[in-house]
């Protein structure tokens, strides 16, 4: 379902989707998800296998902001004291009959293995972010093609400058590309040595210096902070570099959605 999309038209509350748990799972009381007002979370079974559901309206729109938030936030909680497979956001089945029908029993086995795999197990994510002033000293000084377009720009309308103003992009953006490809290679091999899987994301913006997703054993995950202090110090004041988790294991599991 795209963003602000709403759930399927009917009278009574349908079934939202979280992910996928062993059937052994207990949900907190207390618990609730998505929604105004958030109804509880609870586990639909079968088997050995389970699924993490919450009620919602069927006109109720789905996208919102802290929709988002909270999908992550129940299946990052739910990984730090079971495994737990995402579905992406948006799941929705008529009822409880239906999760059983067209997402656990045909689909029992797939995911019983993949929890398996997953037992003991969470998410980490690496990201570094460059200190913009910093790398631009980098490219400038590495590059003397970029200095010698400052200068020429420097201090000159922009309408005359034109070319020159969007070569030094172009540049600086093709510098910025190699430059993340390097670190992120560092990261990969600063987290390879502690880490069961290792997956490099795509950059989501200009500034990004790097993001690794790390599936790791949870009773390592001081192993990580360790590994990546080193990186940290030496990238002092040019990459500022920040650890995210325990997760879900969002990077490392491909799980069908309802209907797929």
């Amino acid at each position: 379902m795209s963003e602000q999309e709403s759930a399927p038209d009917g009278g009574g509350p349908v079934v939202y989707v979280y992910g996928l748990v062993p059937a052994d799972v207990e949900v907190k009381e207390d618990a609730t998800g998505i929604g105004s007002p958030p109804r509880p979370l609870k586990t639909v079974t079968h088997d050995d296998v389970a699924a993490l559901v919450s009620e919602i309206d069927p006109d109720a729109p789905l996208g919102s902001s802290d929709d988002l938030r909270t999908h992550a936030a129940v299946l990052d909680a739910t990984a730090t004291v079971a495994p737990v497979l995402p579905l992406r956001f948006g799941a929705v089945l008529t009822d409880t009959d239906a999760v059983v029908a067209e997402l656990l029993e045909p689909y029992r086995d797939e995911f019983h293995e993949a929890l398996e795999q997953l037992e003991g197990m969470v998410q980490f994510v690496v990201k570094g972010k460059y200190v913009e002033d910093a790398i631009l000293r980098e490219v400038l000084s590495e590059e003397p093609e970029a200095g010698r377009l400052r200068d020429a720009i420097r201090d000159k309308p922009e309408d005359a400058t034109r070319d020159e103003r969007l070569a030094l992009g172009e540049l600086i953006s093709r510098a910025f590309t190699g430059k993340r490809e390097q670190d992120t290679r560092r990261i990969v091999e600063a987290v390879e040595p502690v880490a069961a899987a290792v997956s490099a994301r795509e950059p989501t913006d200009d500034e990004g210096a790097g993001s690794v997703a790390v599936l790791i054993s949870a009773d390592r995950a001081e192993e990580l902070d360790e590994a990546v202090a080193p990186l940290i110090d030496d990238w002092q004041g040019r990459v500022d570099v920040t650890v995210t988790g325990p997760l879900a294991a969002y990077d490392f599991v491909k799980t069908r959605a309802p209907g797929t």
